[in-house]
């Protein structure tokens, strides 16, 4: 029994290691997201794979090694953002990671690189001159401008003689609204005190959260946020945001959870939670104007 104890021992593995992806199948040159994991025990030297290169696949950017201390052991991650300019089924291969003298792989990923889709039933021409084409509502401009000049003066005498209308109009411009910094806070302890994470629903969750940080941008600082992906946020908010890594984690960790159904833990999604309200709270003190001393 002591040397089958032994023997079970000596075959666990000294680190368990996880390589994720966000996407599977890319059109040539499109960007995905690489997340490596490794879980490491207490007083076990580990090292990190030094990646250069790829075969097949190029490197756009690479995350710092973030790195938590749990009970018993130590967890480390990793974001790359990568892609490829070659067609075809390719792999990212086995990578090695170093812990306890020993070599430990991560899992193989096959990622699909093609190009756009082309319709083929349709035939090529080329490009052709100019042509003038009659436009059909000529003959019914005169009729719209007319029809659109009386629409204008029945609605500029209907406010006229509705004065009423037109204060209670004016008393809705004047209630006093939430600012963007006021609704982003309220909406953020609206969302912990739904408490998601422990129920499982990890997409809403992260979806909420970065809706929250977007309208905040769009309304504060008339950022289009809406429009941009992840990493064009990231890299709109390294001029306005001096430390802005742990948000561009949370961002990032965002689309796993959305588009590779990644599911973080409890402590993961609390941490991005305070980046997101750390950094809507560092943008809106540098948009406060400071007060100016006076010197006599």
């Amino acid at each position: 029994m002591l040397l089958h104890a032994q023997h079970k021992q000596a075959a666990s593995p000294p680190a368990t290691i996880k390589a994720t992806t966000d996407k599977q199948k890319i059109v040539i040159g499109e960007p995905f997201h690489l997340m490596l994991e490794a879980t490491v025990p207490d007083n076990t030297p580990f090292a990190w794979p030094g990646l250069d290169s790829l075969p097949h696949f190029d490197f756009l950017t690479k995350g710092k090694i973030d790195s938590a201390i749990h009970p018993g052991e130590h967890y480390y991650r990793q974001y790359l953002t990568i892609t490829s300019f070659d067609s075809g089924m390719w792999a990212i291969p086995r990578l090695p990671f170093l812990a306890a003298n020993k070599k430990v792989f991560s899992d193989s990923i096959r990622i699909a690189v093609g190009y756009t889709p082309i319709d083929r039933s349709k035939d090529f021409h080329d490009i052709k001159d100019i042509i003038d084409v009659p436009n059909p509502f000529a003959q019914w401009f005169v009729w719209i401008v007319a029809a659109f000049t009386l629409a204008s003066l029945l609605l500029v005498f209907w406010l006229v003689r509705r004065k009423k209308l037109l204060r209670r109009l004016q008393a809705v411009k004047e209630k006093i609204t939430l600012s963007p910094y006021e609704e982003a806070m309220q909406a953020l302890d609206e969302l912990e005190r739904r408490n998601l994470p422990a129920t499982g629903s990890m997409k809403l969750y992260y979806s909420r959260l970065g809706e929250i940080l977007r309208v905040y941008l769009l309304r504060r600082m008339n950022v289009y946020s809406f429009a941009e992906t992840s990493e064009e946020l990231i890299r709109e908010l390294r001029s306005r945001l001096p430390r802005h890594e742990e948000l561009a984690d949370a961002l990032r960790m965002s689309d796993f959870v959305k588009f590779a159904k990644y599911q973080p833990g409890i402590a993961d999604s609390e941490q991005h939670y305070r980046a997101v309200r750390t950094a809507i709270d560092a943008m809106e003190q540098a948009l406060i104007p400071q007060p100016v001393k006076q010197t006599d």
